[in-house]
Order: C-alpha cells, then sequence, then structure tokens
C-alpha cells in the first residue's frame, strides 16, 4: 500500500511537471501564429511585460479555470435533478448533460466568431478591448454591425474555417468562454423542468449557444457599444461584468423566465381555488452535494477571469467569492428558519448560490466588506424572490433558478455601479475619458465617490438584459411552441406519468414506476422440484477413476 501511494505521488509530480512544461512549450515553440499574442494591462506585449515562462502559467491558468467551469455542468445537473421528482430524473440530468455538447458545438461554429471576432491589442475607443483588457495582437475578424464606440456584432469566419483561429491564446480564449456559455444555456433547464419537450430543449441549446449568448456578450465583453458607454457618454468605465452576473447568469435566469412563462405551471402545481401546492424534491443530499461541486467551480468561475496568474488579483477575487457564498448560504438559513420555522436544506443551497451569483460581476472590483454585504443581501432577497415569483405570479420554477441567476444576477451587476472601490480596473474597457477614468483611478462606484456614471452603465445592461434579451427570449419560445408539433411542452399523459421513458427511453430508477411509486416486486417463483441425487457407485479396487 505504501509502495502504490509513493508510485502514485511521484507520477502525478512528473504529470504536474510535464504539463506545465508542455504549456510552456506550447506558448512559442510549434504556434502557427506566434503565440506571444498576448498583452498586459497598459497594451504591451507579453514579451516586453513578462517571460515566456509567465506567459506560459497565464495559459495553464486560463485551461485550469476553463476545466473547473466545465465541471459546474456537474454541479448544475446534480442540483436540478436532485430538486425535481424521481419520474422526471433521467430527463433532468439529460438536459444538463447534453448542453455542454450543443451549446459547444454551435458556440464554436458561429457564436464565438460573432461575440469576440473584433479582438484588438490597440488600446482606444476604436478597437474592441475584449473585457476590459487585450488579449492578443491581431483581430481575427471585422465589425459586420457599427464600429469602434457603436460596434454591434462581429464575424471572423465559420468556426475552424479562419486559420487566424488556431493560435494557442484565442484557442485557451476560446475554452474559457464556451464553458461560460455552457452555463448561460443551462440555467433554463432547472425552471422548465419536468415538462419540457426534448426536441424543444435541443434547439435552445443550439440558439443560445450560436446566437443569444454571444449577441449580448459582444456588445460588453467583445468590445461592443455598452462596453463603450463610458467613451460616448462618460458613464464610468462602460459596463463592467468581471466574470458574468449579467452576461452569464441573468441572461440565462431571463430566457428561464420568459420560457416557464411560455410552458406553464406543472400539473398539480397551482390548484382551481389559487392554492399552491409543493411538487416535493426526491434528493436533497444530491442537490446539496450539486452545489458543493458548483462553489468549488466557481472558483474558476471568478478568479480565472483575471486571465492572468500573474495578476495578484486574484487573491481578492477569490476571497471575495467564498465570502460571498458562505454568508449568503448562512443569511439565508437563518432568514428561511425567521421565516418560515425551519432552516430549509433548499433554500441554503439557493442562499450560498445567490451570493456566488451577486459576487461574480464585482468580485475584482469590491472589498471583502463590500462581499459580505453582497452576500447577506442575496442571501435574503433570493428567498424574497422564490417566494413572490411561486406564489404571487404563479410561475412554476422547480428549482429557483430565476431568482438565483436572474433576480441576483442583476444584483450583481448593479453591485458594481454602488460598491466597487476604485483599487482596480484603471482603463477597463478602454477607457480614456478624463472625467470617468481619471489617471490611475479603477472602476468606481456611487458608494466610494464615483458618482452616478458607473451606476448608468450597469442599469443599463441590466435594462438590456430584462427588456430587450428577455423579449428575445420570449419571442424565441413563442416561435418554436407553434413550430414545433405540438409545442415544446411535454403531452399531459407523459408528464403525469414521468417525461423519462416517453421522452428519453429509460427510466432514472428502474424500482420505480411512471408515477414515481415503486414497484412492488413480484413473487419469488417456485423452485423446480428436483430427484434426489443417485449417489455414485463405488470403484472396485481395480479400476481408476
Amino acid at each position: 500500500m505504501h509502495r502504490t501511494l509513493k508510485r502514485f505521488t511521484a507520477a502525478s509530480t512528473l504529470l504536474a511537471a510535464g504539463t506545465v512544461l508542455l504549456a510552456q512549450g506550447a506558448a512559442w515553440a510549434n504556434d502557427p501564429i506566434g503565440g506571444a499574442g498576448f498583452i498586459d494591462d497598459k497594451g504591451a506585449n507579453f514579451g516586453n511585460a513578462i517571460d515566456k515562462s509567465g506567459a506560459a502559467v497565464n495559459l495553464l491558468w486560463i485551461v485550469l479555470g476553463a476545466v473547473l467551469v466545465i465541471f459546474m455542468q456537474a454541479g448544475f445537473a446534480l442540483v436540478e435533478t436532485g430538486f425535481c421528482r424521481a419520474k422526471h430524473a433521467a430527463h433532468v440530468v439529460s438536459t444538463n448533460f447534453a448542453i455542454f455538447g450543443l451549446g459547444f458545438v454551435s458556440y464554436f461554429l458561429v457564436g464565438f466568431s460573432f461575440m469576440f471576432g473584433g479582438y484588438s491589442a490597440t488600446i482606444g475607443k476604436d478597437a474592441a478591448p475584449v473585457i476590459g483588457k487585450g488579449i492578443y495582437t491581431t483581430a481575427f475578424g471585422h465589425a459586420v454591425l457599427g464600429h469602434g464606440s457603436t460596434a454591434l456584432l462581429w464575424w471572423g469566419g465559420f468556426g475552424p474555417a479562419n486559420p487566424k483561429i488556431y493560435d494557442v491564446g484565442i484557442l485557451a480564449f476560446f475554452l474559457y468562454m464556451v464553458a461560460f456559455m455552457d452555463t448561460t444555456a443551462t440555467i433554463p433547464t432547472g425552471a422548465m423542468a419536468e415538462r419540457w419537450k426534448w426536441s424543444s430543449f435541443v434547439s435552445w441549446g443550439v440558439f443560445c449557444g450560436a446566437i443569444y449568448y454571444p449577441l449580448f456578450g459582444a456588445w460588453t465583453w467583445g468590445g461592443g457599444w455598452l462596453s463603450q458607454l463610458g467613451n460616448s457618454h462618460g458613464w464610468g468605465h462602460g459596463y463592467v461584468d468581471f466574470a458574468g452576473s449579467g452576461v452569464v447568469h441573468a441572461m440565462g435566469g431571463i430566457a428561464a423566465l420568459t420560457g416557464a412563462i411560455v410552458l406553464g405551471p406543472r400539473l398539480g402545481k397551482y390548484g382551481k381555488d389559487g392554492s399552491v401546492n409543493t411538487l416535493s424534491a426526491h434528493h436533497i443530499p444530491m442537490a446539496l452535494l450539486g452545489c458543493f461541486i458548483l462553489l468549488f467551480g466557481w472558483f474558476g468561475f471568478n478568479a480565472a477571469s483575471t486571465f492572468a496568474a500573474t495578476d495578484p488579483r486574484f487573491t481578492v477575487v477569490a476571497a471575495n467569492t467564498a465570502l460571498a457564498a458562505a454568508f449568503g448560504a448562512t443569511t439565508a438559513m437563518a432568514w428561511v428558519w425567521i421565516r418560515a420555522g425551519k432552516p430549509d436544506p433548499a433554500m441554503m443551497v439557493n442562499g450560498m448560490l445567490a451570493g456566488l451569483v451577486g459576487i461574480t460581476a464585482p468580485c475584482a472590483f469590491v472589498s471583502p466588506g463590500g462581499a459580505t454585504l453582497i452576500g447577506i443581501f442575496c442571501g435574503v432577497f433570493v428567498i424574497e424572490a422564490v417566494w413572490f415569483i411561486d406564489r404571487k405570479l404563479k410561475i412554476d420554477d422547480p428549482v429557483g433558478a430565476i431568482s438565483v441567476h436572474g433576480v441576483c444576477g442583476i444584483i450583481g451587476v448593479l453591485s458594481v455601479g454602488l460598491l466597487a472601490d476604485g483599487n482596480y480596473g484603471a482603463g477597463w474597457n478602454a477607457t480614456d475619458n478624463a472625467l470617468a477614468d481619471p489617471v490611475g483611478t479603477g472602476v468606481k462606484g456611487l458608494f466610494y465617490g464615483g458618482g452616478f456614471g458607473q451606476l448608468w452603465s450597469q442599469m443599463a445592461g441590466a435594462f438590456v438584459i430584462v427588456f430587450v434579451f428577455g423579449g428575445l427570449s420570449l419571442a424565441f419560445w413563442k416561435t418554436t411552441d407553434k413550430l414545433w408539433k405540438g409545442g415544446i411542452r411535454s403531452n399531459e399523459a407523459d408528464e403525469i406519468a414521468g417525461i423519462d421513458l416517453p421522452e428519453m427511453g429509460v427510466l432514472a430508477y428502474p424500482a420505480f414506476t411512471g408515477d414515481g411509486m415503486e414497484t412492488p416486486l413480484p413473487p419469488a417463483a417456485p423452485k423446480p422440484a428436483t430427484k434426489p441425487a443417485t449417489k455414485a457407485k463405488p470403484l472396485a479396487p481395480t479400476e481408476v477413476g
């Protein structure tokens, strides 16, 4: 046992060392484009800012962050499946599994090109700074709608057709961004669970990866018009969203809201007299385990969004992420205990996720005290939002995705405009307006003397998410509901029995029938009568056996 452990330790050490060396070599050795296309905060090429080993470490940092975010799909799958009923479990977990491939393929073929075709290292208001900072030296596409600070969309070629994409920096960035896209795409699978037709789900995965997520992403993270509000209107640093409270979570949350409205509530959820019925989760431990997995992956979501391990701000980001999660979960536990008399485990999960969603946009720009406030506020607000949406609006959301991602995503977006303390983000979004971005001043919110400018930019982004992309997602759901034969909802008989068998062809739990009740085992068959064994004839002394 001891020898096996030593061998495993040695092998792991060699593998880790080999990974670093391979990444280091890949950064400049055999890259067909050059591999030295990274730039620092001031626009200087990495070759002038840090050595090639630092560039390799930063590449490795991005890829590891992408892997952590991809692993979050497992967390989403467990949370959503655990919060739903047993008779739909195979369908719910399959949507979380399949969305990875559906979104990945469509984002690779067209979405990434639409969102980031304007990559440029020329820092200035006519460039696409890409999530606050330039990423590489040569744009691989061109604007197709607008230009400079008014750009709406870029085009960089169909999938692998553009040879400029074959670059170590671009591919690392693509991998990270496609993982974020899958998070947006998977959020409606929770709110629309237990009654969503599989064919409709597939169309959503393709639409989200190809059009829905890339369009808002181009306006914000790709250097489009929302990111340039600081230059065009003098509103702070333009729309700022460090890791995606708005771009990822609120965008998924608003699509979940409109989708749940079009689908309607699950059968039996609301009585004709207006009563609200509880359709109980089938596996609470599964949901809590999934939440812990999401917490783990969220450090890749937020901290790796520095895009550089050489940027020490990632320590602040990681600590703020953990603080908001902890205070969100603890506050939710206390609040639901006070309001309902029991420390509901499901609400503890939603409280932790609410804190994580709320801190995702401001995590690099706020102090630990600000992260604590965001966690506390989201921990309370998510519970009230879940109850309001369920009991007052009568919108059925089995997992609370609309409240967690939609409501708290908007809170995170606005928090930047209120709580950013000015210690980080100087020149963010290539802002060159002297009033909006004095020399050396980072992103600063209203409560820290930044005035209303940054808040206006954040409010503009929130408005676009709720109304523009709320309208776009509603149009998508209604259009597909008309186009698909029988609409986007499973038929009533299948929903009553459980959509696992009719939609997926399997049962998640074969010991259960379609109505969620355990199937009694058939009586044991009687054993067939057997004749008594015949005694063997003893061998004669001269016989050989």
